[in-house]
């Protein structure tokens, strides 16, 4: 998938958190700590509209990004903190609901907020999240400084960094630091933001998506990893190594089993949707293959969500190339999406998806695309129900806020958000029923 790598998160209350980069002020304060919230998104979660194509105009130099951040000014003032808050809002809201959210309302309700001075910390983050009340929109939320400090297990790359596609001058892509995370690992080793990223371990990344270099910088904790990268618009170039710092736990639990007492079935319990979701996945299925596993079931009963990118990539590691995974809409250009598969299935045989009523998100993006596509079977009960995207950005004292801004459509148009997706059956059915009812599936789409 091109663009972003999308850490925005997915999950019902009480979900786990999120970034992203949207048209600022010119306000140094809240350029450098939206640059931070990009680091740190769920779902689909750091997603701005792109900046201009640096490759597409003549080389120049800018003022680097460290020079920026020396003039921000050291202590954020309370009025300026909810200012902060109330602009992120009023970038990238999405109203999902009959809230009928308007600009000009809540322009109102800024005048109306920084008419009086706001005199403790306290008061400003009691503020903000009244503020955030207001919208009618349950997973729009004020994140305490500990809070957000949780989400580093959201980290896609395991160095604290965000990665964005950008087109050169002869359409091929190059990579760019979209954010990065103030003193994480590849901060701290001299890594900028606008950084181009070059190589990888001496590997070439040019052509290469956001995701695969993202999968390539990740490793054990604690390892290193050296990227050359590219320093502004106009260089210099410089190798850096990296030390890894991974937050994440595997969130993947597989067995092979004899059902029937003959048929081998790989089961693999996928817990959430972090940094590792993909990457094990992938191990626990080439296991289970070579162990001659026949068919898999997927189990994401109670599965809340997690980071929406991992689960458009592993639907994909299910579908044929050129299918479709998820349709995203949201007021930024960059949501407006049909995520379609490019690559081949890692797997053929028939997939059982496990669901119940805390399956969502992230969780039923890849349970639909897997359904509508006619790869799997849903078993058990009514999902959640949830096909919002939120991200998460954080504010200049270390709090943050969490915003709707974005939705889900499945690739039978189906509008997940307070509907789910309904199972096809209650209950584990026969083999010989679940390939009968795929194959029905795929000659219906045949028409």
């Amino acid at each position: 998938m091109s663009g972003h790598v999308y850490l925005n998160l997915s999950a019902p209350p009480p979900p786990p958190p999120r970034p992203r980069l949207l048209p600022i002020p010119n306000n140094p304060t809240f350029l450098r700590n939206a640059l931070l919230g990009a680091a740190l998104s769920f779902g689909l979660i750091f997603s701005h509209p792109s900046p201009p194509v640096a490759a597409l105009e003549p080389c120049r130099q800018v003022e680097p990004l460290q020079q920026t951040l020396q003039i921000a000014p050291e202590v954020v003032t309370n009025e300026g903190l909810v200012e902060e808050a109330w602009q992120i809002v009023n970038d990238t809201f999405l109203d999902t609901g009959r809230h009928r959210w308007s600009q000009d309302a809540w322009q109102l309700k800024r005048e109306a907020i920084l008419s009086n001075s706001i005199q403790t910390r306290s008061k400003a983050h009691q503020i903000i999240k009244r503020m955030l009340a207001s919208l009618g929109d349950p997973y729009s939320r004020f994140l305490s400084p500990d809070e957000f400090s949780k989400m580093a297990r959201y980290d896609m790359t395991g160095i604290g960094i965000n990665l964005k596609e950008v087109p050169d001058e002869n359409g091929e892509l190059r990579l760019e630091v979209l954010g990065i995370i103030l003193d994480g690992p590849a901060h701290s080793a001299g890594v900028r933001q606008g950084d181009e990223i070059l190589a990888v371990n001496n590997m070439e990344v040019k052509g290469k998506s956001a995701f695969e270099v993202s999968s390539l910088l990740q490793g054990p904790n604690g390892t290193s990893v050296t990227i050359q990268v590219k320093h502004g618009n106009c260089g210099p170039v410089e190798s850096i190594e990296v030390q890894r710092q991974l937050v994440a736990r595997t969130p993947v639990f597989y067995r092979l089993e004899q059902l029937d007492g003959v048929t081998p079935v790989g089961y693999i319990r996928l817990k959430e949707f972090n940094a590792l979701a993909r990457k094990d996945l992938v191990i626990a299925m080439k296991r289970l293959q070579d162990m001659g596993a026949s068919y898999f079931i997927l189990d994401l009963r109670d599965n809340l969500g997690g980071l929406v990118q991992a689960g458009i990539e592993i639907a994909k590691l299910f579908l044929n190339e050129g299918d479709t995974v998820i349709y995203t809409v949201g007021r930024d250009p960059q949501l407006q999406k049909t995520i379609v598969t490019d690559t081949s299935p890692m797997i053929q045989a028939p997939v059982v998806i496990l669901v119940n009523d805390k399956t969502a998100s992230a969780s039923e993006i890849v349970a639909s695309a897997l359904h509508d596509n006619c790869r799997a079977v849903l078993v058990g009960k009514r999902t959640y129900g949830k096909g919002l995207i939120q991200s998460v950005f954080e504010l200049d004292d270390g709090s943050g806020v969490v915003i709707t801004v974005g939705k889900y459509v499945t690739p039978n148009h189906k509008d997940i958000n307070g509907n789910g997706i309904e199972p096809d059956f209650q209950k584990l059915p026969a083999w010989d029923d679940i390939s009968q009812h795929l194959k029905k599936c795929s000659m219906a789409q045949q028409g």
